[in-house]
Order: C-alpha cells, then sequence, then structure tokens
C-alpha cells in the first residue's frame, strides 16, 4: 500500500534523512520519500503492520507534524 502524508514543518536535506529513517526501521514498511518542494511524505507500507497513524506518530517523533493526504 502506499500513503502520501503531508507536512509544511521540513526544509533542508537533513531533514529528509531523519523522517526517511525513521521511516524506513518501522516494521511493515518498504520504502519512504520525502519531497521537501511539495511537502510531501511517500510511504511503501503493509498497512497490517504500519497503519497510516503509526506513520504519522513516527513522524512526529521525528520532530514534525503530518497529516495523511486524499493524493
Amino acid at each position: 500500500m502506499k500513503t502520501i502524508l503531508r507536512s509544511d514543518e521540513f526544509s533542508c536535506p537533513s531533514c529528509v534523512t531523519k523522517i526517511e529513517g525513521a521511516l524506513k526501521t518501522m516494521p511493515g514498511v518498504h520504502d519512504a520519500a520525502v519531497h521537501v518542494g511539495t511537502g510531501r511524505i511517500e510511504v511503501e507500507h503493509d498497512p497490517a503492520h504500519a497503519s497510516v497513524e503509526s506513520l504519522v506518530e513516527t513522524v512526529r517523533r521525528s520532530g514534525y507534524r503530518s497529516r495523511p493526504s486524499p493524493f
């Protein structure tokens, strides 16, 4: 499953590395990509092991707010 989160709180390469690294260590997450220019966080994951809520919480624990995006 691919989930897209939105955030306008990151703006640098180290932010990208921090968020992607945290998400990629989660059980059930296959890949994560943060796009600074669009504020998108794209996560490929198994919803049985990594819920959307847990993805948002992981981003929050990394120091950034995010929310699910409908597109």
